[in-house]
């Protein structure tokens, strides 16, 4: 049944394979199972609904993954788009997160609609190859950013802005040990070298003092999703600021998704010369889809998680990965004392490594010429500068445009990628009034 319904064969993997490359792909991303009820909570939601909200979202998201398009990809509550949802919508235009809510599901809708008439592939499809071939490379550094400050080998610092962690937090060494054992293992070629990694870890920080053991039942159930179940508000549907909250959902869910989608499958192997796979729009449905179902069960825009590679690193190849890491959301609901013990410390070098893994096709850039370069490097820059997929992409594209205009290359540059240019324009001066 498993072969007829992912084709395990076709796809050169295990059933083994496959549901431990399911697991690291949870435990490299479950930290959003704590991070996503902290922010949004922020906005006067109930948190410990959103705790239930987040992992029924992430595990109907990441389902719709498994079997629409077949794909070791995981979804849940985006990063960023939360933050957006409950400082800018909620607390800084003072809506109510009611509204939020019901800009999110508008913005799933219309990613339905533009699914459905090709439109999202046709954006997809006219990313220049320079910035696709950029793309796996600036996710891959973004990936190893958010690994190191995990780890704490990287914080923050007043004056210049980073600096390298303090050698004596216990959670650098925890980390560290992870990286090496993992490195080792996976040279060594062992099956599942990422998940021992993690586990030892884990293990590492107890023996330390840094988490502690669940105490009493492992098994609870899982808080009422009611206070914030089906909780939109249409009074505001109408109004230029729920066109420009949308606007904005619909903009970063759209590059942080192709970004994502794009970098993910070329580790995969199944992108052609151009960058397209035949997946793209199969997992541009079950995109918009998460974010619909996430809106009703009362979560910010549910996106396609680039934690996704480190399942895919460990062998991950079809939708039996992300049912595996599905399969992981729906016990986490019941077991979540368990699950959350896990400190990002123990998942920073899965994140460290698949860095490394993403950052290979830098070799296909074109460097000697400029005008394919740039917009390569600013893509691969921003991402982690910026600490924005959507960013690093908004950049990059602009600046192939507007240099192969400059140099006269017009017939390099379709005529998505202008609408794109204007669209990316308009926004920017948009985001320019708005702070005036």
């Amino acid at each position: 049944m498993l072969e007829k319904i992912f084709k395990l064969k076709q796809n050169k993997t295990t059933v083994r394979t496959e549901l431990v490359a399911g697991v690291i792909t949870f435990l490299t991303m479950s930290y959003i199972l704590v991070v996503n009820p902290n922010i949004l909570s922020a906005a006067g939601m109930d948190r410990a609904a959103l705790f239930t909200a987040t992992a029924l979202a992430s595990l109907l998201g990441t389902l719709f993954m498994a079997f629409i398009p077949n794909l070791p990809i995981a979804q849940a509550p985006g990063m960023g788009l939360n933050s957006f949802f409950a400082f800018s919508v909620v607390i800084g235009l003072g809506y109510s997160w009611q509204m939020a809510l019901t800009a999110v599901f508008i913005q799933g809708i219309i990613f339905l609609i533009l699914t459905f008439f090709n439109v999202r592939e046709l954006i997809v499809k006219s990313i220049p190859v320079a910035i696709k071939d950029a793309i796996p490379v600036g996710i891959g550094l973004f990936i190893t950013f958010i690994g190191l400050q995990n780890a704490g080998l990287i914080v923050s610092d007043p004056n210049t802005m980073l600096a390298l962690g303090a050698m004596s937090d216990r959670h650098v060494w925890v980390a560290l040990l992870g990286l090496v054992l993992t490195a080792v293992l996976y040279y060594r070629k062992v099956h599942g070298a990422f998940l021992i990694g993690i586990v030892a870890g884990t293990l590492f920080a107890l023996s330390l003092g840094l988490v502690r053991a669940p105490e009493g039942s492992l098994v609870t159930l899982p808080p009422s999703i009611a206070p914030i179940f089906v909780q939109f508000e249409w009074g505001h549907i109408f109004t230029l600021d729920m066109l420009i909250v949308v606007f904005t959902f619909l903009f970063v869910n759209l590059f942080d998704t192709v970004g994502t989608l794009i970098g993910v499958a070329s580790k995969i192997g199944i992108t052609d010369d151009q960058g397209n796979f035949p997946q793209l729009k199969p997992a541009l449905f079950a995109d918009a889809l998460g974010t619909m179902f996430g809106a009703v069960l009362g979560t910010s825009t549910v996106t396609s998680y680039v934690e996704s590679a480190s399942g895919v690193a460990a062998g991950g190849r079809t939708g039996l990965t992300a049912f595996s890491t599905a399969t992981m959301f729906a016990l986490a609901l019941f077991f979540a004392p368990l699950f959350l013990m896990v400190p990002a410390s123990a998942t920073a070098p899965a994140l460290i490594l698949v860095g490394l893994f993403m950052i290979t096709s830098v070799v296909k850039i074109n460097f000697a010429d400029m005008t394919e370069s740039l917009p390569a490097f600013l893509t691969i820059v921003m991402m982690p500068f910026a600490f924005s997929i959507a960013q690093g992409i908004v950049f990059g594209m602009l600046s192939f445009v507007l240099l192969k205009a400059l140099s006269g290359q017009f017939k390099r540059i379709s005529i998505a990628m202008w609408v794109i240019f204007v669209l990316f324009i308009v926004k920017m001066i948009l985001d320019a009034v708005k702070v005036v």
